[in-house]
């Protein structure tokens, strides 16, 4: 293996000389690389030799200096400066450094090229990589025989803890816990330091943040310290990627012992291994995803009409097919399309929305006096909730009182989106969910439609607009309401008295005067007089209970076809 003492017999490079850090002339040379770009600390690894011409920290002592820290924190060979350029001398304040650290510091004749340098240095450097060979190709072998053997990452991060002797940590894509393997002599444990909970993240915001979310900019392990109370504890972290597309994160927890130039070798190795089980895991999961997604959808539209079929399945999915279920279906909606924005990006968007909601759901879970499962489609949240049947049904007040919590939640945790709920009725028999499903999406579309307040609603609360709606045509609904209220809809589009709206207050407050006048904020004698100009214009007294159904039909009717007013 090439020294840095080597270089001085190396004639092709003939005037280097060292200026400071003599004790590291022992240390090993793996690589020579050139640093002009101060992100580079990022992807330092032990034994390489770095090549500068001091740009990149000629106008900053403290970036001098922290570079020489740097450097000998990671293990790096060295460092060689190209002088009477930037230079006319290397600086004393890194010279005394050097010296602190015993990291070798070379300064190099102006006349030679660094790319010249690597090239030289590189060639006699090349001869000591069989044994490093031999030993990598050892483990690399290893983890194929983990990954035939069907170990996966549970096998992958024992064995990576053990070869590189630190503690290790999995993560996937999000940076929740996949799995981690603790190391005997760790004087910092995981558990003290981290929330180990599997499927939950393990770091704070602020270390996640500052890893780069492009792989370009993360193709190597890159160096992270984590602030636990008074601790500063290194990190290494290494994406597991396969071309553009990140699977996931390895982290060592880097408190036993310093990294070799084997152990990041071996760290790359395991990245792509663990790349091929996180992308085995995601084709199985997609399979199971699609399995489930088609047996909910068979279900949510009627298709399963065997019973002994549905038991099975509903045993295989977590149903009970002996529960009362109900159907709860959430709309949401973003509250401000971006015209300029991508559709993928916006579709990606309102996934992470849904999901989140999902998530939400199963934390209060808890209030549903049921079993819950829940689950999503397009922009659509979809609740089932499950009673046992020997239980007294639920009531609509207490189902609302449900979706009311979750409309809450929802609008919290979740910014600019706008949620309306609806909720099917309960069944007896689990082979009739799919009318509750159906009732639940009729509500969402009658609240869009009619274009009330509304944000939660019961599909009882629906039901004369749903027989309406779906079984009258347009033409027969025209014609009732311009027989029973045409007269009234004219006066207020050619006067702007809004007779209708008090008209339909009026009712709302069952026809008390006192009421109706206090939720339209008017006078109480104003309201009569309004009520007295309706029953003029519509030559009625507002009293005969067939006149006073037709009048309440056509004012549904009125929802139905003018929403906008």
């Amino acid at each position: 293996m090439l020294t840095v003492e080597d270089l001085f017999t190396i004639e092709a490079i003939n005037g280097i000389k060292i200026v400071a850090g003599e004790k590291g002339l022992k240390n090993e040379i793996s690589i020579v690389n050139i640093m002009e770009n101060p992100d580079a600390f990022d992807w330092l690894l032990p034994n390489e030799l770095l090549l500068s011409t001091g740009y990149i920290f000629k106008d900053s002592e403290e970036l001098q200096n922290r570079i020489i820290k740097e450097l000998a924190e990671v293990g790096c060979a060295g460092l060689v400066i190209k002088t009477k350029r930037y230079f006319d001398k290397i600086p004393q304040n890194m010279i005394e450094r050097a010296n602190k650290y015993d990291l070798p510091l070379l300064e190099l004749p102006y006349e030679y090229t660094l790319s010249r340098i690597i090239s030289i240095i590189n060639e006699k450097a090349s001869g000591g990589y069989d044994l490093l060979n031999r030993k990598t190709l050892d483990v690399h072998n290893l983890f194929f025989r983990i990954t035939l053997e069907g170990g996966g990452i549970e096998k992958i991060s024992s064995m990576l803890a053990s070869t590189i002797n630190n503690p290790i940590i999995l993560l996937d894509r999000d940076w929740n816990l996949l799995h981690y393997t603790e190391h005997p002599e760790n004087k910092i444990p995981l558990e003290y330091c981290l929330d180990l909970i599997k499927n939950r993240q393990v770091f704070n915001k602020d270390f996640v943040e500052s890893i780069p979310e492009k792989i370009s900019r993360i193709k190597k392990s890159i160096k992270r310290i984590y602030q636990v109370e008074n601790m500063e504890i290194k990190c290494r972290i290494l994406p597991v990627a396969v071309s553009t597309e990140i699977y996931g994160y390895i982290v060592v927890w880097q408190t036993v012992r310093e990294l070799t130039e084997f152990d990041y070798i071996i760290l790359e190795q395991a990245s792509t291994i663990m790349a091929l089980e996180r992308i085995k895991a995601k084709e199985i999961e997609e399979v199971k995803l699609k399995i489930r997604q088609d047996f909910f959808d068979d279900l949510l539209s009627g298709k399963i009409t065997s019973n002994e079929l549905l038991q099975s399945l509903c045993d295989l999915h977590g149903l009970n097919p002996n529960y009362m279920y109900y159907c709860i279906v959430v709309n949401a909606e973003p509250n401000k399309l971006d015209e300029n924005e991508d559709v993928i990006i916006g579709k990606y968007k309102m996934e992470s929305i849904v999901k989140k909601c999902v998530e939400l759901v199963y934390d209060i879970s808890y209030r549903a006096n049921g079993e819950i499962t829940c689950f999503h489609r397009n922009n659509r949240i979809i609740i089932l909730v499950g009673q046992n049947s020997e239980k007294p049904p639920i009531s609509i007040s207490d189902s609302k009182l449900y979706a009311k919590k979750l409309h809450e939640l929802f609008t919290k945790k979740i910014t600019e989106t706008t949620f309306l709920i609806g909720i099917g009725q309960q069944y007896k028999k689990i082979n009739s969910l799919y009318k509750s499903f159906s009732e639940a999406n009729e509500v969402i579309r009658l609240m869009q439609q009619i274009n009330e307040k509304n944000e939660i609603s019961h599909f009882e609360d629906y039901s004369v607009y749903y027989f309406i709606d779906s079984n009258i045509k347009v033409s027969a609904l025209e014609e009732f309401f311009e027989k029973s209220l045409g007269k009234l809809f004219e006066h207020d589009k050619l006067h702007g008295t809004g007779y209708i709206a008090t008209l339909e207050n009026y009712f709302i407050n069952n026809q008390n005067v006192s009421e109706t006048a206090k939720a339209m904020f008017l006078h109480r004698n104003t309201l009569i007089y309004r009520i007295e100009k309706i029953k003029e214009i519509l030559n009625t007294d507002l009293k005969h209970s067939e006149e006073m159904l037709r009048i309440q039909i056509a004012l549904k009717i009125f929802r139905i076809l003018y929403k906008g007013l």
